[in-house]
């Protein structure tokens, strides 16, 4: 089966370059040093999830590349408010197109209406993308150890600190454990694998006793019940990303409502 995540990063890089062309680094970190003078206050996603009973990260995801369309309808101007008000911890955004169906202005759209952390989820391999989640108004952003050196993820969360975004590290595999000791904010584990897009919630159970303890954990993907989440919670996770369980449904928000009725 062809690498879909390989396919993925190579388009990425010419999107940016093209983005890089329509919106010079120069002007795009103008426009962000303006908004960084505006004092306007940030909200923590690491704090939230550390805080919260549940840890929800519920994603507002249109689409993916191994089932299609989720919900085209979807609007970024309702359901992350939604995803709010029914008790989520924290929002998660797609913003790649092509393969997500995603757009930087469902950010712009959803930060207009919820105040609760957005967390910017693309596959980011340059800085210029830090800049633009810190423009659209994102509160983190997602870095993924499967097409990042070492090297690279410490630059970019190096970058992203001073921009005042959290970043959530994702991994997926034992090889990749060694990223867990970068200063990023929240560490990962992705029950999806990025080259086949297979998934198996028991990936977060069998790298859970090698994460750091200090740092706030997230399971990713697959998870559709909420008994797998009060195991996870006992497993050390304090921040469970959820998509498609909830986009699938008529009403995501009220999906996620009673969720969370379930964990109670």
């Amino acid at each position: 089966m062809k690498d879909i995540l390989e396919e993925i990063v190579a388009w990425k890089r010419k999107e940016v370059e093209q983005q890089k062309y329509d919106l010079p680094a120069k002007e795009l970190h103008a426009i962000v040093d303006r908004i960084m003078s505006d004092g306007v206050e940030r909200h923590s996603m690491h704090e939230s999830l550390k805080n919260s009973p549940y840890g929800i990260i519920a994603e507002f995801k249109r689409k993916s590349p191994s089932k299609g369309w989720i919900k085209e309808e979807g609007r970024a101007d309702v359901i992350p408010a939604s995803y709010a008000q029914n008790g989520a911890s924290a929002i998660s955004i797609l913003t790649d197109e092509k393969y997500f169906g995603g757009s930087m202005d469902f950010v712009k759209k959803a930060r207009s209406t919820v105040d609760i952390p957005i967390l910017r989820k693309d596959f980011i391999i340059d800085e210029y993308q830090l800049f633009q989640a810190r423009r659209i108004g994102a509160d983190a952003v997602l870095l993924i150890a499967a097409d990042l050196s070492m090297d690279e993820v410490k630059s970019l969360t190096y970058t992203a600190h001073q921009l005042e975004l959290e970043v959530l590290l994702e991994m997926h595999s034992m090889e990749e454990l060694d990223y867990a000791e970068l200063d990023v904010d929240m560490l990962g584990i992705n029950n999806r694998n990025l080259g086949t897009f297979s998934t198996d919630v028991q990936n977060s159970f069998m790298l859970a006793k090698r994460l750091p303890k200090d740092k706030v954990r997230v399971s990713e993907s697959g998870i559709s019940n909420p008994e797998t989440i009060k195991r996870l919670r006992k497993a050390g996770f304090r921040g469970f990303l959820i998509g498609e369980h909830f986009m699938k449904a008529a009403n995501p928000g009220m999906a996620l409502k009673e969720f969370i009725e379930e964990l109670k």
